[in-house]
Parts: structure tokens; sequence; C-alpha cells
């Protein structure tokens, strides 16, 4: 049996930001590590997410989830190795996905520590592809947006986790024509490396005009938004009639202390019969094993690909968050976590 481990290592939030976040809002911790009570599993934490939408658990405001808590532990998603267990379900060795990063161990509920299975894929894509990144993706463009084949599909931020695999989803259940945008040449290219008929570097010029000039005169039929202000005026602006628009994040938005830019131009919505919805990956966990198996499907027929960008310890988990909120990753952040001894 392992050693029980005394005190973990955490990063708290030390401040709440007021535009961008710093290094001055996080704080390493260690504390003690409290002793496991009956139907609990420590957890010896290997990977965690850093995520756009915890950037808005950082406010002290009303939202769909309650915001972090000064001075305590931020989470989020993470995969780690059972050290102990007195879970029925749960044994020493398991792997295990739950919603307690950011530190280095673990003690929660064993209902909360899902088992996964790597002979059927890597621990990581359970945090990325196969776990709430790919639900995020499919949900939101088949049950949300409700693609349909032959739809033309333009997805912002889509060099990142969810806006990669929505393009290339759209592509495998026949899109006529997918666009994306993203912050970088580099970004751009590896989006046509994906499979997206155009992509375009939103930093060139308007995102207006851009978008108008990949999509051409046949419009689009979707949206899938991950950014908000210029992106989701632009799209209204080519939606064609009937259009619908899938709001899943408005990065643009988050690190702002100014007034939010647009969509100055909703009222196109009402003569264009636009469809605007938002949602959240957690209202639509029905859909978890339909998407799991279709992602899947496309992984092993090489029509779907992903990108992983890591950053070493959790010590650096505030620069890998920090860093993503600036687009500096492809694809899915995540954090390889080495835990004291």
């Amino acid at each position: 049996m392992t050693d029980y481990p005394q005190t973990s290592r955490e990063i708290q939030l030390a401040s709440r930001p007021e535009g961008w976040p710093t290094d001055e809002n996080f704080r390493l911790a260690e504390v003690p590590v409290p002793q496991l009570e009956d139907g609990q599993v420590l957890v010896r934490n290997l990977y965690m997410s850093v995520d756009p939408y915890m950037r808005g658990r950082m406010n002290d405001v009303k939202s769909y989830v309650p915001p972090f808590r000064i001075d305590a532990p931020l989470e989020g998603g993470a995969i780690g190795e059972v050290l102990e267990s007195r879970s029925e379900s749960h044994k020493a060795g398991d792997l295990v996905l739950h919603g307690l990063g950011w530190r280095d161990y673990a003690v929660l509920d064993g209902k909360r520590a899902r088992i996964i299975d790597t002979a059927l894929a890597p621990a990581t894509t359970y945090l990325g592809v196969l776990g709430m990144t790919g639900l995020t993706a499919y949900a939101g463009l088949t049950k949300v947006a409700q693609f349909k084949e032959g739809d033309v599909v333009f997805v912002s931020g889509a060099a990142g986790a969810v806006g990669s695999l929505v393009g290339q989803i759209a592509k495998a259940m026949g899109a006529k024509k997918v666009i994306g945008s993203a912050g970088s040449d580099e970004k751009v290219q590896r989006l046509l490396d994906l499979g997206f008929d155009a992509a375009f570097n939103y930093h060139d010029g308007p995102v207006k005009a851009r978008l108008k000039e990949a999509v051409g005169p046949e419009g689009i039929d979707v949206y899938f938004d991950n950014v908000g202000g210029e992106h989701l005026e632009a799209a209204i602006s080519v939606l064609n009639k009937y259009g619908r628009i899938a709001m899943c994040g408005a990065i643009s938005q988050y690190n702002t202390t100014d007034a939010p830019t647009g969509p100055r131009n909703l009222a196109l919505a009402i003569g264009k019969e636009l469809t605007l919805r938002g949602f959240i990956v957690g209202s639509y966990n029905q859909y978890a094993g339909e998407a799991t198996e279709r992602i899947a499907g496309w992984l092993n027929d090489g029509r779907l690909s992903y990108d992983e960008t890591f950053v070493e310890g959790l010590e650096n988990a505030p620069q890998a968050f920090i860093a993503l909120m600036k687009g500096a990753n492809k694809g899915k952040m995540i954090v390889a976590l080495d835990p004291t001894e």
C-alpha cells in the first residue's frame, strides 16, 4: 500500500481578476490531505485541464455554476490514479476522471470518480476529445444548431479544443463547406490540414470582410460561436434565412473591462428568422454515450484527429491558463502534474 500523503499542493484563487488574469490572482499552497471516509477515494492527479469557462468562475457573479472562492482551490477536470479506496466501486490502481483538478492529491466521493479505460484511448483524451470537449462540440453542432447534411458551417476560435472538433465533425457528417477563424497563420494552416475548406486569421482585417471573402455568395447555415463580439456580428451578416447559431462561448469578452462589442446588427435576425441558442454542456449529458460512440468511430477511421498542448507541473497551471486565454494553445490545453512524493 502506498504511504498516505500528509500534505498536498494546490492552486488557490488569491484574488479576483480585473480584466486579464495575472500570476497575482493565484497562490500555490500546501494543505493537509484529509483521511478517507466510507465511500471515498484518494487520487493522485496525473493530468488536469484548463478551460476558458474557468475565467467566468473567477468572477463573483451569479451564473450557471458557482464562482470559485477566494483562498480556496480552483476546480476542473482531472485524470488521476486511485491510491487508496473506501469505495466499493474502486480499487487502488484504477485511473479515474473527476472534477478536482488544480491539486496534486484529491479526496472525493467515489461516485464522482469515473473509471476510464486507457486500452481504448490515451488517458488525456478523456479530458478532451472523448470527454467534455467532445460532447460540447458534438451536442452544440448536432443538438443545439441542428446541423444537417449539406449545411455551410462557420466556426470561430476554430483552432481551440472545441472548435477544431466542431469543424471536423461537420465535415464527417456531410457539411457542404466548413470555414474557421483563428488567431495566427500557423493555426489557419492547421485548420486546413484538419480538412476545413477555408480559414482566416482574424488579425488580418475586419472579421466581416474576411468571413465574406471565405464564404463567398452562398452564405452560411450554421455558426458555432466560441468568440462572440465582432465574430457574432459578422456571422449574423452572412447567415442565410433560417440560419442557426450555437452560442458556446464569448472568449473575446471574458477579460474585457469595457462594454461588450456587438452584435450591432441583431435586428437582421428578425427578417432572416434566425435561431440564436446558448447552451452549457451539462444540459446535454444524456448525449454523452452517443457522442463518444460517434467520435470514437471517426477517430478510428481517420476522419477526426485532435491536438493537445502540454504544460508541465502544477506550479505552472496558472501560466497555462493565462496562455490559454491568450490563444497560445493548439487544441486542448493540459497540465501534466508531478506530485511531490
